[in-house]
Order: C-alpha cells, then sequence, then structure tokens
C-alpha cells in the first residue's frame, strides 16, 4: 500500500551491451522469474486485469507512483483492439467536428507528450484534406486552424492551404478531376502494438510483474464482499493461482463486461463495440510521403491512406457489432465501402487482390444509457465505474490518451482511501527505447534504444542477420530478440506483434511461420510437436487476414 521507489532497470538511459546488463536484462523478462515473483510475493497494492493499452497504461502509472504492481493479461500485451487501431496519436479531427473541444485538448495535449516519451515509435506525419469546391477549402483550412492552435505548446505544425498543383505532388496518385486543392495539418503516427511491448518492458524495469498467457477466471472477495484479488490460470501450464490485493482494476477492453459479470452477475452492460476494418495496400497506391484524409464520406464517415512501415493504410469503418470476440472479421460490406470510397479518390484503384492484409478490431465505446445508436456519434471520453464491491473498471477511450486513463484511474484508487497518495510521474516518464531519430528508412528503428544490442546479437550469431522471408526486411534475430526480451510467447506473438508482418502480408505471415516456430522452439525449449502445432494454429489464424474473392475466409491458402 505505501509506494516503493526501487527500479530496476532506468528506461531513460540507452541501454548498455556488455555481457553482464544483456544477462540482467534477459533474467527479468524469463517466464520463471515472473511467475516466481506471481507465487511469493505479498499482497499487492494494485491488480490490473488486461494487457492492452488502458492496462499497461493503469499498471505504469501505478508502478510510478511506487506502487507494487501486477498486471495479468489472459492472452498478449494488445492482442485486441490494441494492435488494431489506426495507428494515429491524434486529437481527432472528427471530434472537434462533434462539438468535444475538451475531449480534442486533452488528447492534443497527450499526443505532445507521447511524442516526447516515445520518439523511436510516434512520428509527425502530414495529412492532406483534398477539397473539391472553395467552400470546403476555407472551411476545413479554418477549422484544422483551431486544431492546432488547442495543442499550444504541444503543436506539431500549422495547418495551411495548398494549390491543387502542390496537393498532386504532395498525394501522388489523387484524383485531378474537379480537384481545388488541398489543405494540409499535422498529427501523430505510431505503431501500436510495438508500443504495448515498450510500455509492458518499461513497467518490468520499474519493478512490476507482468505476464501474458496468464487469465484471470474469477474475483477473491473478504468478508464485507470487497474484490480483494483474482483468481488466475497460467495459460501454458494450466497452474492455478489466488493472487490478493487491495486495488484491483478490470481494464479489459472490450470485455470489461465479462469481468463486471463475475463481480456482480447480472449487472447491465457497458461497453458497446463498434468495429474499424482496415485494408493494407503497397506503397505505390500512394507513393508520397503524406497520408489523405476524407473528412466526411457517403455515410459521414472518416476515411483515411496513409504509409506505414513501407505500405498504405486504408480504413476505418465504423460498424455496430453485437458480439464482441478476441479475433473479430472484416465484413464484406465494410470492404466494399472502403475499395469504393477509396476509388472516388485515387486515380489508380485498389482492387480485391491489391489488398495484402486485411484486420478488424472492436472499439470498447462508453455508451450511457439512451444514446444514439450511431456509434460514430459516441463520445470516445473513457469512464471510471467503481462497483459496490470496490471492483474498479476503465473503458472507453482511445491510444493517444492512454496515460491519462491510466493516471485517473489511480486517481479514483487514492480518492476511496486505498492507496497512500502519491503523484503520477509518467508524463516526463520515457518509454523503453525512448531514442529520437528522424531516420525511419530502416525497419529496426522501431528498436530505439535497443538497436545497438540487436545488432550486437546479430554480430554473435551471424545467421540470425537473414531474412524470416526473401520479399520482406525482417530478421531472424527479431524473433529471438522478442523470446529473450519482449516476452513473446507463440509465434502469433511474433509475426503479429513484435513484427508487423500478419498486418502487413498475410501470405508472406503464413511462409514465415514454421521458420519462427523453429527459432521459438530452440530459444523456449520447445519440441518438433510444439512447433507443428503453433505452424498450425497460426496459419488458421492468418488466413482470416486474407483478402481473395469471393469469401474472406478460403478454405486453404494458394
Amino acid at each position: 500500500m505505501r509506494p516503493q521507489t526501487s527500479v530496476f532497470f532506468k528506461p531513460s538511459q540507452p541501454e548498455q551491451t556488455n555481457a553482464r546488463q544483456t544477462a540482467l536484462r534477459a533474467a527479468a523478462f524469463t517466464r520463471a522469474t515472473l511467475l516466481a515473483r506471481l507465487a511469493s510475493q505479498p499482497p499487492w497494492d494494485v491488480i490490473v486485469i488486461g494487457g492492452g493499452a488502458t492496462g499497461l497504461g493503469v499498471a505504469l502509472d501505478s508502478l510510478s507512483r511506487g506502487y507494487k504492481t501486477l498486471l495479468l493479461e489472459q492472452e498478449d500485451y494488445a492482442k485486441g483492439t490494441s494492435s488494431r487501431s489506426t495507428k494515429l496519436v491524434h486529437g481527432g479531427v472528427r471530434y472537434l467536428a462533434q462539438g468535444e473541444v475538451g475531449l480534442v485538448r486533452e488528447a492534443l495535449v497527450e499526443r505532445g507528450l507521447l511524442l516526447r516519451n516515445a520518439p523511436h515509435l510516434v512520428l509527425n506525419q502530414a495529412f492532406i484534406i483534398p477539397t473539391y469546391s472553395w467552400w470546403s477549402h476555407a472551411f476545413y483550412t479554418l477549422g484544422l486552424t483551431l486544431y492546432d492552435l488547442l495543442a499550444g505548446k504541444h503543436s506539431l505544425g500549422a495547418a495551411r492551404q495548398l494549390s491543387k498543383q502542390e496537393t498532386l505532388q504532395r498525394v501522388g496518385n489523387l484524383q485531378a478531376d474537379g480537384l481545388q486543392g488541398g489543405v494540409l495539418y499535422h498529427d501523430g503516427q505510431f505503431d501500436d502494438a510495438r508500443l504495448a511491448i515498450n510500455l509492458a518492458q518499461t513497467a518490468v524495469e520499474l519493478g512490476g510483474t507482468l505476464l501474458n498467457h496468464c487469465a484471470v477466471r474469477g474475483l477473491l472477495k473478504d468478508e464485507q464482499g470487497s474484490v480483494c484479488g483474482v483468481r488466475a490460470t497460467d495459460e501454458e501450464t494450466g497452474r492455478r493461482y489466488e493472487v490478493r490485493g487491495t486495488v484491483v482494476v478490470n481494464a479489459t477492453g472490450i470485455f470489461v463486461d465479462e469481468i463486471r459479470q463475475l463481480d456482480q452477475p447480472g449487472v447491465p452492460k457497458l461497453v458497446r463495440p463498434s468495429q474499424g476494418v482496415h485494408l493494407v495496400l503497397d506503397q505505390s497506391f500512394m507513393p508520397g510521403e503524406a497520408a489523405l484524409l476524407i473528412p466526411r464520406t457517403d455515410d459521414g464517415r472518416v476515411l483515411f491512406a496513409m504509409p506505414w512501415q513501407g505500405r498504405v493504410l486504408l480504413g476505418t469503418t465504423d460498424t455496430p457489432v453485437n458480439e464482441t470476440s478476441a479475433e473479430p472479421r472484416a465484413q464484406e460490406a465494410e470492404i466494399a465501402f472502403l475499395l469504393r470510397t477509396a476509388a472516388r479518390y485515387l486515380t489508380r484503384a485498389p482492387q480485391r487482390s491489391d489488398v495484402r492484409s486485411v484486420f478488424a478490431g472492436l472499439r470498447p465505446l462508453a455508451a450511457p444509457q439512451g444514446s444514439s445508436q450511431k456509434t460514430k456519434e459516441i463520445s470516445r471520453s473513457h469512464k471510471i465505474l467503481v462497483s459496490e464491491t470496490s471492483l474498479i473498471t476503465i473503458t472507453g477511450g482511445k491510444w493517444t490518451t492512454y496515460r491519462r486513463m491510466g493516471q485517473d484511474t489511480v486517481d479514483t484508487a487514492i480518492s476511496l482511501g486505498k492507496l497512500v497518495p502519491a503523484a503520477s510521474q509518467t508524463a516526463t516518464l520515457p518509454i523503453h527505447g525512448a531514442l529520437a531519430t528522424s531516420d525511419r528508412r530502416h525497419h529496426l528503428s522501431v528498436y530505439g534504444s535497443d538497436q545497438p544490442a540487436l545488432l550486437e546479437l546479430i554480430q554473435l550469431q551471424p545467421t540470425l542477420g537473414g531474412k524470416l522471408d526473401e520479399k520482406l526486411e525482417f530478421l531472424q534475430a527479431e524473433v529471438v530478440w522478442a523470446a529473450r526480451y519482449e516476452m513473446a510467447r507463440t509465434v502469433e506473438d511474433v509475426l503479429a506483434r513484435r513484427v508487423r508482418v500478419l498486418f502487413l502480408d498475410a501470405k508472406a505471415a503464413i511462409r514465415m511461420a514454421p521458420t519462427v516456430a523453429a527459432l521459438l522452439a530452440a530459444e523456449l525449449g520447445h519440441d518438433e510437436r510444439w512447433q507443428q502445432q503453433q505452424v498450425a494454429a497460426f496459419t488458421h489464424l492468418a488466413r482470416g487476414y486474407l483478402l481473395l474473392a469471393p469469401l474472406l475466409l478460403p478454405a486453404a491458402v494458394p
């Protein structure tokens, strides 16, 4: 309950690559070490359920104040919504148009903090809104000027008007017929899953205990009926644990209602899920460096087309759904909408056969009773609830405001008298790997200050410098690194969230799976049967990311 001050590693310091430091660092992230802490620690100050953006934000904020903190994730960090975003760190142009000025201002401040604290993952991205009438030219210039003014000292650059010629130069393949010009503004872009992994690393380095593939199956309650811990199961071994803590936080995103049911069976649902679908294309569809924003499509949604990791990311939809799933699937209507809308603005229109990967994510919208049925009209602000049994639930929000969500949640626990007051330190806390760079050409730049140690690993084992697939840039060393230092346990952990191949090129990911399984097996001590099971499971999963006519889920990979 009392704040602690010990820090295992200081993430603000660039990683040293000597043998002793490397050995210490590897030991801190081994599953055996983390499970031993789970089994032996006395009651925790804070137990966080959920390893997505929200849960990681809560855990990191708690640790920054010195509280003894445990985080449990039933699958992998950012397995769900947090790896399936539009890769934007933004205030939200659409939310400004809806009058959510306070939400936009808060997010713009958080955007600035994240750019400073994780400069290896967050970049300043130029966006262009093409205008096809004189009034839209003026309207969007005015709106985006206000957007920039709300950012204050955290501004990434002033909005300005562009001529027709300059717009076409900056956005390759843009439809020129009827184009009046464009409006340029700046926002943030990032790699969502890699940020989640770096947040988990930062939390462990601050003395936290974080375990993926460790599911919470029940809640413990004291004699007064208050939540005082959790029942957890190690999904790899089946071993069960009963873990006690002063504060228990439900930060499970789209699954918060499942945990709330464990606490209070029959409680009304809090979350209204909304599905967002993205298509990934070759960079040739938008060869310029600027991103494209279509602020109002036929049904009032926003469409982005932007460069991401040498490809083009096209999205997103906003479709209400009734069921939650860790692996949601794109609907044919959503795919058709994205391709149809892109064809209106791009001279060379993408076809189904051009899509390298399709992925869907569910937004956990915290919808008040009686609110609009249109999910695009529901506020993206977060919501914190405290049950009669003292379970704290945090939901809603978005990646950009993850830090503020964590801070507000821990503040809530303090206000309940459950924790000794201590100030949050996350506004100025560098995230693991923090290293400013202006050169994003090499894919290893996302490792930030870890990059020298990763290259040293290749020097020690030259075979690890080989590619996982001859057509893509990713290296075998990244698999070993993910297992040793980034808590990866499965082929999916590696290819979906440590390197982003599944989201960039699903066919290539399937081709890589046997090599990744063999590297992981050697590193983690698994046998041939485990490798075969991993390859089969991942291949089945990856087929859902392929887009082939006429079905989204083909019977076999061609």
